[in-house]
């Protein structure tokens, strides 16, 4: 009998996780608490080893319509320009890595996963309030006192997933002491600049000042990120405006090919970056989370979405021939597949060294979600 599966969040994470379980026949249904999609958000950063996983998700064809192929990952010194690094990328990691990278809108890969999804298996406006187990299952609690009861309650519902505090209690996320910055700019505006078509790092004279810029839309428009220091984050909101003099400012002493993307963009945003410590478990009882819900992390390896689509994918396989009475087994064997990587990653992001002078790339971008053995051996809770 196929699982009756509650998703909570319609995010990337929850959207591939429903459509890799729906290949397999599974009943999933998706509550997302926006009331409508919208063209919000900026950039994903999609590596070879999520664009494999989202090519076996059917999807991959569609995202390359809009999504941009860079060229190289570069490493470059803040005062000096010295490149450090250089990655090939597009064709080349096709060839080593069976998927190119992908640098693409957030709402158009949200969109693309969303129609391969279906509109009738997606709930909008259902804000999720907590979860609950017993024998029997799990439910989602919404916040309007409704419920809806499932074999399998998955929380993809981000860093401050109410499914995560069901299930292991209260853990509010560190505030890491940084502000990112985040910008998008028409090519035009900054023709001349080299490496355009490159996913480029920037390092600065700390770790915490960088700038990162890639192309986004086919190439049509250049992505610009950057971090600063700041002691606290008080303000109200997870997303506001910032000033682009303020931004200008905290690098005014990089290198002027650095300085030339910052001064190309007209408006930007900011948002503090939280973080988790790794979790030992996932699974209590019928109920699992994935994505950040489990392992947020800073994007200093660009691997947050792609993290998620793994796991999607993964804890798919894990319940491959399952029945109600399985699940809580299989989502061990789910657990134990994913736990040591996303831990992996999410320290590597943490310390902000990744590829900042060389160095092999393949045990992040070689990961193939569709074949990594799925352990019996499974992580004590």
């Amino acid at each position: 009998m196929p699982l009756k599966v509650a998703i909570s969040g319609g995010g990337v994470g929850g959207m591939a996780a429903a459509i890799a379980l729906m290949a397999q026949g599974h009943d999933v249904s998706v509550y997302e608490q926006t009331r409508g999609y919208q063209r919000v958000g900026a950039d994903v950063n999609l590596t070879p080893n999520a664009v494999r996983a989202l090519d076996g998700l059917g999807v991959g064809a569609s995202l390359r319509e809009t999504a941009a192929r860079p060229a190289f990952r570069i490493s470059r010194m803040w005062g000096t320009g010295e490149e450090t690094s250089r990655l090939p990328m597009s064709a080349a990691a096709e060839a080593k890595y069976g998927a190119p990278q992908l640098t693409i809108h957030r709402a158009d890969l949200l969109d693309a996963l969303r129609r391969k999804v279906g509109d009738r298996h997606i709930h909008l406006g259902r804000k999720v309030a907590d979860a609950a187990i017993d024998g029997d299952g799990a439910a989602l609690r919404f916040a309007d006192g409704s419920s809806v009861g499932a074999d399998l309650v998955i929380g993809a519902d981000g860093i401050h997933s109410p499914v995560r505090r069901s299930l292991f209690g209260p853990d509010e996320p560190r505030y890491t002491g940084l502000v990112s910055w985040r910008a998008v700019v028409p090519r035009e505006r900054v023709e001349g600049v080299p490496n355009l078509e490159s996913f480029t790092k920037w390092w600065g004279p700390t770790p915490e000042r960088q700038i990162v810029t890639f192309p986004l839309n086919s190439g049509s428009e250049i992505f610009v990120f950057a971090t600063t220091p700041q002691e606290n984050w008080a303000e109200e909101g997870w997303t506001l405006a910032g000033n682009v003099s303020e931004l200008r400012e905290a690098f005014a002493d990089f290198h002027p090919e650095a300085r030339a993307l910052l001064d190309a963009c007209k408006e930007v945003t900011r948002s503090a970056l939280h973080v988790r410590l790794p979790m030992q478990a996932w699974a209590h009882g019928t109920a699992v989370l994935l994505g950040d819900a489990a392992h947020p992390m800073v994007p200093f390896m660009a691997q947050g979405a792609c993290m998620a689509i793994e796991d999607a994918v993964v804890l798919a396989r894990a319940l491959e021939g399952a029945g109600a009475a399985d699940v809580a087994e299989a989502l061990r064997r789910y657990e134990a597949a994913r736990i040591p990587r996303t831990s992996r990653v999410q320290e590597g992001s943490l310390a902000n060294e990744w590829l900042k002078r060389g160095g092999n790339a393949d045990w992040v971008y070689g990961y193939d979600a569709w074949s990594v053995p799925l352990a019996e051996a499974a992580i004590a809770s």
